[in-house]
């Protein structure tokens, strides 16, 4: 039937092949998805029917087969009351209803085994359907991790390329410049030191001369002694 030709489309082909056409495999995972509730429910509105059809067969049989065994009844207390003729028109009646009873039960077996082939059919869209939508919650993972992978390594790209490397070298020179300039800027800055600037150096004492003078008085003392 139609209803069930996406199903073995989808089934007889790979998924993997219908991904590497697609743009995004996410979006078109959740397409077939939805492609294939679409199919389920299309499917379980035919079973729907052919049930009704199956139900309204298996009313009829019966009821046909209900009157027979009635008018067999009727036809025993006809005989049994001397009424050959009214037992006569009842075993005619009853053959009637036999021949509706053998054409319905007829109609409800082929109804029967129709709905019992759509239901098996429907179980097996579900449960491939159940298979894919696990399936796919694993692609799915696969496919944002491979996005990400994509991301980190276009990023890293671009990481340490030779013009960020020469650029450090240029940074660096730079750095060096001011530097050397720094110090050449203090050796300037002494070489034009004022005459009051040397002459207060000279007075300024940090007390090691001090100390040195202490030590030297000492040793002199030391000496004399021996």
């Amino acid at each position: 039937m139609g209803i069930f030709k996406r199903l073995r489309d989808l089934t007889m082909a790979s998924i993997n092949d219908l991904l590497d056409k697609a743009e995004d495999p996410v979006k078109m995972l959740n397409q077939f998805l939805r492609d294939m509730e679409e199919d389920i429910l299309e499917a379980e509105t035919a079973v729907a029917k052919q049930i009704a059809i199956e139900k309204k067969f298996k009313q009829q049989y019966e009821e046909a087969l209900e009157m027979v065994q009635k008018r067999e009844e009727q036809a025993l207390k006809a005989l049994e009351s001397g009424n050959e003729d009214l037992a006569r028109r009842a075993l005619q009646d009853k053959k009637e209803h036999q021949a509706r009873y053998d054409e319905m039960k007829a109609q409800f077996d082929t109804a029967k085994a129709n709905a019992d082939r759509l239901r098996g059919q429907l179980a097996e869209m579900k449960d491939e359907f159940g298979k894919l939508k696990s399936k796919k919650e694993v692609l799915v993972a696969r496919a944002e991790a491979a996005k990400a992978q994509k991301q980190i390594n276009q990023a890293m790209s671009g990481f340490g390329t030779d013009n960020a490397a020469k650029g450090f070298d240029r940074m660096s020179e730079k750095v060096l410049q001011l530097e050397a300039e720094a110090e050449a800027s203090n050796e300037l800055r002494g070489k034009n030191k004022s005459l009051d600037d040397e002459l207060d150096a000279l007075g300024k004492n940090d007390g090691v001369e001090d100390e040195l003078a202490a030590l030297r008085a000492k040793l002199a003392a030391k000496k004399q002694s021996e």
